[in-house]
Formats: structure tokens, C-alpha cells, sequence
């Protein structure tokens, strides 16, 4: 009788193995792939894309028959166990030590791991049995399924064991390394995911950086403004830079201006358009889909205080996507190159401790900006754009000429900073006041 039941123990065990192997090989078949089986004329195709346009169903099919038949060994072995020994502690033991051996090994690593190295055929040969099966248990994998979410904490009923977000990545990661995707690929559907947790200030462009033109100016200060920054959109200010009454676009100033060549003097009030705004707590992704419904491809970002934070556009989102998108022009530029008689050009991200060392100061520091760039922002009061220049006093009381060069990059942020020595003026000359440690000058 001993022997009759360890043979049925080995035979539902065995059993339980080729469901493991099936849940396996079915949760790596996508639809796509079963698609492709079938294409290909391949042997068993048909069922295999059936059970592939429902895989829920027939993973809870296998999965309760693996349960049922992993219990059953389970209760055979145990009672196989009590009728050899006459203490029950070490039959129960036994049985124990046997079930979780043959569970993990036979059951649990095993099968699991065949599956994932052969998904298709693994998949393939489940369906001739899973597909009948199914029918014949009809609504009892469902009724289950029913049941154990009803015990379990939440709102609603599942239809089965669905994938959670860290699954999913997981499985784009795996992907990759099985080079199905590219590294570029798997990088972007993460970046999708993490959208979702992207606010608007993360992505937006602050208002420290923002090229504005003032309301009362006229169209053809507003072109001119356009052109020299390389901005394509640019913000209208009412009373102050923090007050952001419309969006002007260069497209609506070139049409006015070929229209009729008296509209350059009219004010650019005439020409923006109104701005829309959002709260900088808003969710990046949903203002993606918003832009993309009002076909609006910028918005004026405002801080809980109602204040202006900057201004967000649709390409800004993208790049949470994508990544940085550059263009032509865009190259690696070293952080100083030297042109002869005390004249560099410098990165504007250059620190200002460098700067002094290029003319030979032991320390050159300054309370609010740490970078070229920031020291020229400073200076000329306002963002710089392409050939803004200024004159910056040193702390041995020589002056330099710092000239913004071409912007570049999509948001067409200054990249480099011509730097050159004035030479001194004599005093009789000198028209400024002697306290003064920064002026604009005109372009070089």
C-alpha cells in the first residue's frame, strides 16, 4: 500500500511540475510572439495564440492545478509517513522535511527555470492540455480567484495575477539584456513610468532664465529680441518680470511684419496671445496630455504663492522621455581656450575661482554667483543672450569685457563667454564713477 501511494505522491508531483513549467513559459509569451508562431506556420500555433489573447485564465488554470496537486503529494506523503512510523513528531517531520524539498527544487526553481529558457515551446505544449482543461473546469478558476480577493484588502476584484510596475520593469530590464530591446529603449519606457511621479517645477525653465520682453515695447523691438535670442516663444511682462500677461510667438510677429511694414511700430501687446497656467504641483504627464488636446506648447508655471516660477513647454516634458534633445550646432567645448593676449574663451559654467587663476589671482569670490555665466547675469541685471557684454572689476582693480557668444542648445542658453582685458583708461577720460565694479558696455 506504501508503495502504491509514494507512486501517486511522484505522479502528482510530477504533475504540479509540468504546471509550474506552464505558468512559466506563458507569463514570457506576448501575444506578439504567439502572433509571430502563427505567421510562421509553427505546430501547435493556433492554441498557442488562443491562450495567448487570454493568458490570465489559463494561468490561474495552471496555477490551481499545480496547488491542488502540490497539496494532494503533500497529504499522501504525510500519510504514507504515519503509517511506517510510530511516533507521529517524526512521521509529521518527515513529511515535513520531504514536501518542502520536493516543493522548492521540484516545484519551485526547476520548472520555473525551463520555462524561462524555453517560453515558446514550454507555452506551446501547455496550451494542447490547458485549453481543454479550462473548458472542462469552466467558472471554478474564476469562483476562486473571486473568493481570494474578497479576502484580501482593496477595492474591486481582479481577474487574476496581474504584473505590478516594478514587475513590469523588471521584465524591460531582462529585455534588454537578452538584447531584445536596445539600452536607449529600456531607459525610455523607465523614464515613462517615472513621469508619472515628474511634477512641473522639476522640469520647468525658472524665471531667473527666462528672456522676457516688456508689454509696451514694440513688435519690432519683440523681433529683433526673438532673432538675437533664438527663442521661438517668448513671455510678455506687464508691471513687472513677474507678472506674465501673454506669450508672443515668432511665427505671429514675422506675419504681421510682411503683412504691412507700419506694424513694427505697433506694440507687441497686439501680437501675444494669451498665456495659460499651471500650478508648478501639477503632474508633468497630465500636462503632457493637456498640451497635446489644446495643441498649446507652452505655460507660465506659478508657485503656491501665485507668483510666477517660470514658464514649462512641451518639449521640456519630452526630454523627460527622450532625454536632452540637441541639435547640429551643439559640440563639446573644452572649459577655457586660450586666443592670445590675455583672451579666453570660457565655458559659461566656468567657475569664477578658475577665471581669477587664468589672471593669476590667489582668490576671486563672489556672495552670489559661482559660475562666469552667473557673474555676466549679474552684471548686465538681466538673462544674457547672445552678444550682451559688460565690464567686471577684478579685486586687484582691473577690469574684464565679458561678452556672451552664440547661444546654443534647444533652450538656447549661452554656452560661452568671450573674456579679454580692458585696457586702463587715463583719468581725465574716465566719465564713470570710480565705485562702480560692473557696467554694461556695447557689444565689442
Amino acid at each position: 500500500m506504501s508503495g502504491q501511494l509514494i507512486i501517486g505522491a511522484v505522479l502528482l508531483v510530477v504533475v504540479a511540475w509540468l504546471a509550474a513549467c506552464a505558468e512559466a513559459g506563458i507569463a514570457r509569451v506576448s501575444s506578439f510572439r504567439a502572433a509571430e508562431a502563427v505567421r510562421s506556420g509553427r505546430r501547435g500555433a493556433a492554441k498557442l495564440a488562443q491562450v495567448a489573447s487570454d493568458p490570465t485564465r489559463y494561468l490561474n488554470v495552471a496555477l490551481l492545478v499545480r496547488v491542488a496537486c502540490e497539496m494532494a503529494a503533500a497529504a499522501i506523503v504525510t500519510y504514507a509517513c504515519l503509517t511506517q512510523f510510530d511516533e507521529t513528531w517524526e512521521a509529521l517531520t518527515l513529511a515535513i522535511a520531504v514536501m518542502v524539498l520536493v516543493s522548492y527544487v521540484a516545484v519551485g526553481v526547476s520548472p520555473r527555470t525551463i520555462g524561462r529558457q524555453h517560453p515558446l515551446n514550454t507555452a506551446t505544449a501547455a496550451a494542447y492540455v490547458l485549453v481543454p482543461l479550462a473548458r472542462i473546469m469552466g467558472p471554478i478558476p474564476y469562483l476562486l480567484i473571486l473568493i481570494g480577493n474578497a479576502l484580501t484588502p482593496g477595492k474591486g476584484f481582479r481577474r487574476g495575477p496581474f504584473a505590478s510596475e516594478a514587475e513590469l520593469r523588471a521584465l524591460v530590464d531582462l529585455a534588454e539584456q537578452e538584447s531584445l530591446i536596445e539600452d536607449d529603449e529600456r531607459r525610455m519606457v523607465h523614464s515613462v513610468f517615472e513621469l508619472g511621479d515628474t511634477l512641473v517645477r522639476e522640469v520647468m525653465v525658472p524665471r531667473t532664465d527666462l528672456v522676457v520682453i516688456e508689454r509696451f515695447k514694440t513688435i519690432r523691438q519683440a523681433l529683433t529680441l526673438a532673432l538675437r535670442s533664438g527663442f521661438s516663444r517668448i513671455p510678455v511682462t506687464g508691471e513687472s518680470e513677474d507678472d506674465i500677461v501673454g506669450i508672443v510667438y515668432l511665427k505671429d510677429l514675422a506675419r504681421k511684419t510682411h503683412i504691412s511694414r507700419d506694424a513694427e511700430s505697433e506694440l507687441v501687446s497686439t501680437a501675444m496671445r494669451p498665456a495659460t497656467f499651471v500650478p508648478d504641483t501639477k503632474n508633468a504627464g497630465d500636462l503632457l496630455r493637456e498640451m497635446q488636446q489644446e495643441r498649446n506648447h507652452v505655460a507660465v508655471v506659478i508657485d503656491e504663492y501665485g507668483g510666477t516660477a517660470g514658464i514649462v513647454t512641451i518639449e521640456d516634458i519630452l526630454e523627460e522621455i527622450v532625454g536632452e534633445i540637441t541639435d547640429e550646432y551643439d559640440r563639446e567645448l573644452p572649459p577655457v581656450e586660450e586666443l592670445g593676449e590675455s583672451r579666453y574663451r570660457v565655458t559659461a559654467r566656468l567657475d569664477i575661482g578658475d577665471l581669477g587663476e587664468l589672471y593669476d589671482l590667489e582668490s576671486y569670490d563672489d556672495e552670489d554667483v559661482e559660475t562666469v555665466g552667473g557673474l555676466l547675469a549679474k552684471a548686465l541685471g538681466r538673462v544674457p543672450i547672445a552678444g550682451a557684454s559688460a565690464l567686471v572689476e577684478l579685486p586687484d582693480g582691473r577690469e574684464l569685457r565679458l561678452t556672451a557668444e552664440a547661444a546654443a542648445g534647444r533652450r538656447n542658453k549661452i554656452v560661452t563667454v568671450l573674456v579679454e582685458p580692458v585696457k586702463p583708461v587715463a583719468p581725465e577720460e574716465d566719465d564713470s564713477p570710480s565705485d562702480s565694479r560692473a557696467r554694461e558696455v556695447p557689444p565689442a
